[in-house]
């Protein structure tokens, strides 16, 4: 995209600041250094106002437009990882963890060639026979992807 601005490529980060106004430290709004809509940026800031300045965290959340459960949150994925740990992670499972093998065994040995397929009444067994709740359309990809193979 040749005319992507900051604002674009912090939105497809996921590190967008959807409430820059509510920022009111003062160098946020004296700088052009500082950003209110990055939202890695203002946690720093919200961080090390505290640890450096002295100031309590309830304060520098409400300072810096974020609640105190953000500023906790944020103060421990820093601790833990450093920088790194105030970038957006992705939420939810990371791919369809409870389609496994045995469970896509039992759906291949339950569907038959060439019928339709049948993902709402395949998504019923796995729960009474596996006590395992699938959504249909997880079934329905997780065959595609198969066929793909």
């Amino acid at each position: 995209m040749p005319n992507e601005t900051k604002r674009d490529r912090l939105r497809q980060l996921g590190a967008l600041n959807t409430r820059p106004e509510a920022v009111r430290a003062p160098w946020f709004r004296e700088s052009s250094f500082f950003d209110p809509l990055d939202l890695v940026q203002v946690k720093y800031e919200m961080l090390r106002h505290v640890h450096e300045d002295g100031v309590n965290k309830a304060d520098a959340a409400a300072l810096f437009g974020l609640s105190r459960p953000t500023y906790y949150q944020a103060e421990a994925a820093f601790e833990r990882e450093g920088i790194a740990g105030l970038l957006p992670r992705t939420r939810g499972p990371k791919s369809a963890h409870k389609l496994t093998d045995e469970v896509m065994q039992l759906i291949e040995q339950n569907q038959h060639a060439g019928d339709p397929l049948q993902a709402r009444s395949l998504a019923q067994l796995l729960h009474s026979t596996l006590g395992l709740s699938v959504h249909p359309r997880s079934i329905e990809r997780a065959i595609a992807r198969k066929k793909k193979r």
